[in-house]
């Protein structure tokens, strides 16, 4: 997660130190993101400033400790302008928890199992989309943060569609080869009534 790029584009706007760093970032980008741990982001600070991607300066306060300043360097500018012009990669690949939930229930021995997982993540994925409608009616006034909550109710769809491919792919499709496999099983021998019948003349 290039969480030291997007300091570096607070940064770009001007000098600051790190809790102001913090609090714009979390207005920037809403509550989806979730609170910008502050002991993470002085890391960040730190491994910038020894890479020459930021300068730190020390600001005295009066009857306060000083707090240090942080300020982007041509150097961090230039790091910023590359990572901009770089495509976005996926940081997971295709590797996901639902997947693998799929897999083990698939081969379970029990029956009805990925039926419960693909139901309990159904419901989940709905919750989800209910939560980014309210945020996004609350939020909606703030542009970057709007089009985070869509960027998120749009994977969460995908992943509503992917529910339903694995249902259809692997529920619906045993459950008409069982169904196929019974019909086939059973010897076509005319309805109930007319078997009797015949065994009795």
């Amino acid at each position: 997660m290039p969480i030291h790029h997007a300091v570096l584009a607070l940064l770009d706007d001007g000098p600051s130190y790190g809790y102001e760093l913090k609090a714009s970032f979390e207005e920037a980008v809403g509550p989806q993101w979730g609170p910008f741990n502050i002991g993470h982001l002085y890391q960040v600070l730190g491994r910038l400033d020894r890479d020459g991607l930021v300068r730190s300066r020390r600001d005295p306060q009066p009857a306060r400790p000083e707090r240090v300043v942080y300020e982007i360097t041509p150097a961090g500018r230039a790091e910023l302008a590359d990572w901009l012009g770089r495509p976005a990669e996926r940081s997971g690949g295709f590797r996901d928890d639902l997947f693998l939930k799929i897999l083990a229930a698939e081969r379970s021995r029990e029956t009805d199992v990925l039926a419960v997982v693909l139901s309990t993540q159904r419901a989940y994925l709905l919750g989800e989309l209910r939560d980014l409608a309210e945020l996004r009616r609350a939020r909606g006034d703030h542009r970057v943060v709007r089009l985070l909550v869509i960027a998120a109710e749009l994977q969460v769809r995908a992943q509503l569609q992917f529910v339903e491919v694995v249902e259809q792919e692997l529920l619906v499709t045993d459950q008409s080869a069982v169904r196929q496999t019974g019909a086939a099983a059973v010897p076509d021998d005319g309805p109930p009534h007319r078997r009797s019948g015949a065994a009795s003349s």
